[in-house]
């Protein structure tokens, strides 16, 4: 792993944890140790790294120390609607990177985003692409391949039409 694989990684589940996703401390240790590993320097990390098992309660407080050193540190938008909107650029992005799998990432948006803003048009194309990788039938006709390439489509085209500062629709 580089070091920007690594802070990448850090920034990832700094947003996870941001958006109310559950992250593990093994996962915030593993993470330590990963960009430990990969030359990232801060104060707190060897510390975080270094945590044994009986000591991982300690390890959300000293992963927000790291974040913090090296200016990582996320906070989503106060306003509960724009934080949903930053949410769902945040997992279309995933989609469109090819770091989360399509299904899970258009499920995700369909149940955790669109129902709270009220499914609106700008989210309907990757409501609907939940719902046909959720359906998916083996002998439907169309491949899963192709459901997800849908999927990564709806997802560049929400990040294209949908300005980065704009905070709510």
């Amino acid at each position: 792993m580089t070091q920007d694989d690594a802070l990448q990684q850090l920034r990832h589940l700094a947003r996870e944890r941001a958006f109310d996703r559950h992250v593990g401390s093994d996962r915030l240790i593993r993470a330590g140790l990963d960009a430990l590993t990969a030359g990232v320097e801060s104060p707190s990390l060897a510390l975080l790294a270094g945590l044994l098992r009986s000591e991982e309660p300690k390890a959300p407080e000293l992963f927000d120390q790291v974040l913090e050193e090296l200016g990582l540190s996320f906070r989503p938008p106060a306003d509960p609607r724009a934080a949903q909107w930053a949410m769902a650029e945040w997992v279309a992005g995933q989609i469109a990177d090819g770091t989360l799998d399509p299904a899970p990432g258009t499920w995700l948006i369909r149940a955790d985003i669109a129902e709270d803003l009220g499914y609106p048009e700008e989210l309907e194309p990757l409501v609907h692409c939940a719902h046909s990788l959720d359906d998916w039938e083996e002998n439907g006709g169309v491949s899963l391949e192709e459901l997800n390439r849908e999927a990564v489509e709806a997802a560049k085209h929400f990040l294209d039409k949908r300005p980065a500062a704009e905070a709510d629709s």
